[in-house]
C-alpha cells in the first residue's frame, strides 16, 4: 500500500494537514513550516498536502481562516455568556485570552501577507470584526462607530500582543482576564462598556 492510500485512512486529508500545520506551528514559527513538514506528521506523502494546497501561502491562509474562525466563536460565546453591561469586556478577555493561548496562529493571522492577499482570509478577518460591530451598532452613535471600532481593536489587540511579547507577565489565565478587565474599564471607563 502507498503513502499516499494511508493518508487518506484518516477521512479526511484537508483536515489532517490542517492539524499537522497548526500542530507544526505552535512548536515552531511560520518560518519552519513546510508542506512536507505538514506530509511527515500526518503521515501522508510528501505531494499529498498539495492536493488541497497548492502552495506555502495557501496553507497558511488555511490556518489564518481557522484561526479568524475559532476567535469568533470565543468571541460570540463570550458576548452570549456575559452578564447584561460586560459584554465587552468579555469579548475583550476572550481576544485576549486566544492571543495568548495560540501565539504563533494568532500573530499569523495579523501579521503574515498571505492573510491579506487571500479573499476568503479577508472574509473570516472581516467576520471576526463583525462580532464587535454588531454590539456597537447598538449604542454608538454612526458617525463615531469608525473610530471607537478601531479605538477597542487597537486596545485589545495592543494588550495582547505586549502580553505575547513578554512586556506584560501576568501570572495565569485569571491574571490575564482580570488585567483585561481592568485596563479596558479604564481607557473606556464604564459608560462605554454598556455596549
Amino acid at each position: 500500500m502507498s503513502t499516499l492510500r494511508a493518508g487518506y485512512h484518516h477521512g479526511d486529508l484537508r483536515a489532517a494537514c490542517l492539524a499537522a500545520a497548526l500542530s507544526l506551528l505552535e512548536e515552531g514559527d511560520e518560518g519552519d513550516l513546510s508542506l512536507r513538514a505538514v506530509a511527515r506528521r500526518a503521515g501522508v506523502s510528501p505531494t499529498a498536502p498539495y492536493r488541497h494546497y497548492p502552495d506555502k501561502d495557501a496553507l497558511l491562509a488555511a490556518l489564518a481562516i481557522h484561526g479568524y474562525r475559532e476567535l469568533r466563536a470565543e468571541l460570540l460565546a463570550a458576548d452570549s455568556a456575559a452578564a447584561e453591561g460586560d459584554e465587552y469586556v468579555a469579548m475583550a478577555q476572550a481576544y485576549v485570552a486566544y492571543a495568548v493561548a495560540h501565539p504563533a496562529l494568532f500573530r499569523l493571522m495579523f501579521d503574515h501577507a498571505c492573510t491579506r492577499s487571500h479573499p476568503e482570509t479577508t472574509a473570516a478577518s472581516a467576520a471576526v470584526t463583525e462580532v464587535l460591530a454588531a454590539r456597537v451598532a447598538a449604542a454608538v452613535p454612526a458617525a463615531q462607530r469608525p473610530a471607537f471600532m478601531i479605538g477597542c481593536w487597537a486596545l485589545v489587540h495592543g494588550l495582547g500582543s505586549l502580553l505575547l511579547n513578554g512586556k506584560l507577565t501576568p501570572n495565569g489565565p485569571d491574571e490575564v482576564a482580570e488585567l483585561t478587565r481592568a485596563v479596558v474599564a479604564t481607557m473606556l471607563g464604564s459608560s462605554a462598556l454598556r455596549l
